[in-house]
């Protein structure tokens, strides 16, 4: 990623109406999981640790990272065990398995994406539970993708077929974040005709606690059912049998 890109995103993780929107939703599904009282928890590609807090409070947390920069920072925060990692590869930690693996918006950064998912899926303990988040919509690809140096935008077609190629029965398979699509395209019609530059990512506190309100509209539809269009796509897999 794009250094300023990095630096900005750190600094905006726990404010951000989009960081809190998604993690509102993800919050939401692992609710509905069933995951046991001390759960053995993994956030594949951390990042600076912005869900570990979230995710602390489930049981026995592991993150791993593979940008330095990164990874320190989510160290700072003292929430569970933190070490460099990589996908497919590179999943450290041992032979330890897992209830739950989160993989929030890392899917779209690999180049290897169904091997990546089979790697986590060997690490599931017998019905544990994959969630993820991908970023969603082909045809929305930008500039903003480059700079954070996305491979590709999921349909929920294309999700679906990596995991059931990398081993996975998809229990829940969501857009998500349709509400503010509008605002989206006329952002990257904006970028397309004047450019693109890394900038603050955080609005004003009005327009940033609106736009968090608007989408947590959303809640009427996720879980419980499904929508089928949006910026994200929010997926719950486990192991096929």
């Amino acid at each position: 990623m794009d250094r300023d890109a990095f630096t900005l995103m750190a600094d905006a993780e726990r404010d951000h109406w989009w960081f809190r929107g998604r993690r509102f939703f993800i919050e939401r599904m692992i609710q509905r999981l069933s995951l046991p009282p001390a759960a053995n928890v993994l956030d594949a590609g951390c990042g600076s640790g912005g869900n570990l807090a979230l995710l602390s409070g489930l049981g026995t947390l592991h993150g791993f990272e593979y940008d330095a920069e990164a990874r320190a920072v989510a160290e700072t925060l003292g929430l569970g065990k933190i070490a460099a990692g990589a996908l497919p590869d590179g999943i450290p930690f041992g032979d330890t398995r897992f209830d739950l693996i989160g993989l929030f918006d890392v899917l779209e950064h690999l180049a290897e994406p169904v091997p990546s998912l089979e790697a986590l899926r060997l690490r599931l303990q017998d019905g544990g539970a994959l969630v993820l988040t991908v970023p969603a919509l082909p045809w929305l690809w930008g500039p903003h993708d480059v700079v954070h140096n996305h491979y590709r935008r999921y349909t929920a077609s294309t999700l679906r077929a990596h995991l059931t190629a990398a081993g996975y029965e998809v229990e829940y398979l969501s857009y998500m974040n349709l509400l503010l699509l509008p605002l989206a395209v006329a952002q990257r019609l904006k970028e397309r005709l004047f450019g693109y530059r890394v900038e603050a990512l955080t609005p004003s506190p009005f327009i940033n606690n609106l736009l968090y309100r608007i989408w947590r509209l959303e809640r009427a539809w996720i879980p419980q059912r499904r929508l089928t269009l949006g910026l994200s796509l929010l997926a719950v897999a486990r192991p096929a049998r």
